[in-house]
Parts: structure tokens; sequence; C-alpha cells
């Protein structure tokens, strides 16, 4: 296994269990992209850009791939319940606070929430994240008007703590991130 400083996903990824395919993006995908991320949720909890339109999708899908291509250290999995139709996307990546965690980020489409998609990725992705990456920590960072991230956050596991929030301007306006981590023999530094 690299060491945390050489942190290197593998060029592919592909996950199932509990209903949920997780695959890699395909060029296929370019429409039920915008479809999922041309959405005011999504605007309002993430960085991708608004509107998102077939220019925005190729240019998120180029960026994925040239990561994949480069020895990425990000993994950008589509969530599918039969392995082709997109219906949101999950992600997991080294932290930046600390090599030896990694963080997880997902999205649904509008059309395909209420429907456990978000928490049986996020399981499916923590477990791989612990078994295959031997990672310390698995961490997401929510903000706390966002309460869907967070029941999904509670609903797989993960615990609030007491790192300090981080605050980030995100397309003009600030964010303030609380960080979750999941609970796996005992995490660091919970709050009760």
């Amino acid at each position: 296994m690299p060491s945390q400083r050489e942190y290197v996903l593998p060029s592919t990824i592909r996950l199932s269990g509990d209903g949920i395919v997780l695959r890699e993006w395909a060029e296929t995908d370019l429409s039920a992209l915008v479809e999922l991320y041309d959405d005011p949720e999504i605007d309002r909890w993430t960085p991708v850009p608004s509107p998102f339109d077939t220019t925005a999708a190729r240019e998120y899908l180029a960026r994925a791939h040239e990561g994949r291509e480069e020895g990425r250290k990000k993994a950008q999995l589509v969530i599918t319940t039969d392995g082709e139709q997109p219906r949101g996307e999950v992600l997991l990546f080294p932290s930046e606070l600390d090599a030896r965690d990694v963080e997880l980020a997902y999205g649904v489409g509008s059309r395909h929430r209420r429907q456990g998609l978000s928490s049986r990725a996020v399981r499916l992705l923590v477990d791989y994240a612990r078994r295959q990456r031997g990672v310390r920590r698995v961490l997401l960072r929510i903000d706390p008007g966002n309460s869907p991230s967070m029941a999904v956050a509670r609903a797989t596991g993960f615990r609030l703590t007491d790192d300090e929030p981080i605050t980030l301007e995100v397309k003009g306006r600030q964010m303030r991130l609380l960080t979750w981590c999941h609970q796996n023999g005992g995490a660091e530094s919970l709050s009760l």
C-alpha cells in the first residue's frame, strides 16, 4: 500500500452492493450529468457551476478523466441502481488538513432523492476507504443548513466532531462546514 503522502487511487473503480453500483463517469453520461447537476439544491451546496449546462458538463467530465489518467487522488463515481443510468455522484478524496484522512461528498439528482441512494453509496465508499485504502478517518464536511446531508451522515454512522469549522467562499458566499467522522472503533475528538 502506498504511503499516505503518495495517496493514489486505482485508475478504475467499480463497486456494488446494497442495490447500487458505483462506476466511473463515461462520455455517454453527458446529458444525465446536466440533468443531475443543473438543480437549485446542487447549486446551493456544491461548488459546481450554475447553470450547469452541456459545456459545464463536458468540462466536469474532462477534469474527472484527466485526474484518472494522471494517477488520481480523487474518485468521482456515478451512483446507479443498474450500472447504467446515473442518479447521483459520490466523491472520495484525501483531506487537505491531514493526509491520513479521506473525505466524501455526494449529490443525488432531484428525481432520485428520498430513495436511500446517498446513504447506500456513502456506506459502500466508506467500506472501500477503510478496507482497501486503510485510512485513519473518513470525513464529511457539511454546512449546518444542509439538513438532508446531515440526515445521511447520521444514517450512515457519522458523528459530529469538535473539529474547528471550515469556512470557504463558494460562488461568492461563505459556507461554514462542520466535520463529521465515521464511527469505526473510536474516532478521535467527538462531540457528545
